[in-house]
């Protein structure tokens, strides 16, 4: 089985004015309606830094597409990989939103479902709640709360500047926002 089928996409989607990298796949020899699965990676931890955000989700991609005859999508937030911008919350709900709009243009789904790992997983969960597009999630090790970057603001901004989260000088303009 080829993990690059023909059908297979890269590109981009814009979410509030900034590009994000995506990776879509359709499954070969499919047509017709067909569920959507969008993945969502989480915020980068451990060795991971903001560039290596998501890295194995386009292969997770190919094996949806190509395993369950599904479209799948994955993109990686604002402040990540090669995705333009800086992370906020908002924006993360922002761009998941913006993701289930671009998948729905693409590929005029029958449904669409969200499987979100970690803050990806947490804020899939959010959405899903308010967006009657989306038909259910999956949650990978999904976070209960976020009070430890909530209890420690400034010391969670110089931890996102130095995973490469956050790039712009001035951004967020206090750590109140």
């Amino acid at each position: 089985m080829s993990l690059q089928p023909e059908s297979a996409m890269n590109g981009s989607f814009l979410s509030g004015g900034l590009q994000l990298a995506r990776y879509l796949v359709k499954p070969s020899g499919k047509t017709g309606a067909l569920p959507a699965m969008v993945l969502c990676h989480g915020y980068p931890s451990g060795g991971i830094d903001a560039r290596h955000s998501a890295g194995t989700f386009p292969e997770l991609a190919e094996r949806v597409a190509n395993e369950l005859g599904w479209n799948a999508m994955t993109f990686t937030f604002r402040g990540c990989a090669t995705s333009e911008g800086d992370f906020s919350m908002q924006g993360w709900v922002d761009d998941l939103r913006a993701a289930i709009t671009h998948v729905v243009a693409e590929t005029s789904p029958s449904g669409i479902w969200i499987v979100g790992n970690n803050t990806g997983g947490s804020l899939g969960l959010c959405v899903a709640a308010d967006d009657p597009r989306v038909n259910g999630c999956a949650l990978l090790g999904a976070r209960a709360d976020f009070d430890d970057w909530a209890e420690q603001p400034r010391r969670f901004l110089e931890h996102s500047r130095e995973i490469g989260t956050i790039r712009r000088t001035g951004f967020p303009p206090s750590t109140e926002e």
